[in-house]
């Protein structure tokens, strides 16, 4: 769990260097991605999914604000310890 909420800190990290009006919404995207990663089946879908398909969602949204990809650099090295 605890890893669960590193790797959500960095997300939010990531998130305040977004345009200010895009803000709210990815912060509350995130929020409902991993309330949702709490009901995840366990059998069927590894916590370590989970962590790549965050940091490969950041890095899609870092793109599309053109934001460099080092930035995400802290939550890669969480999502893959």
């Amino acid at each position: 769990m605890k890893k669960v909420l590193r790797v959500y800190g960095g997300v939010l990290r990531l998130v305040r260097l977004l345009p200010a009006d895009t803000r709210p919404y990815y912060a509350k995207y995130a929020r409902e991605n991993f309330v949702n990663y709490r009901e995840v089946d366990q059998s069927e879908t590894s916590l370590d999914e989970l962590f790549q398909r965050a940091y490969n969602h950041s890095l899609w949204i870092l793109n599309k604000y053109s934001i460099d990809e080092s930035k995400a650099n802290e939550l890669k090295e969480i999502c893959f310890e």
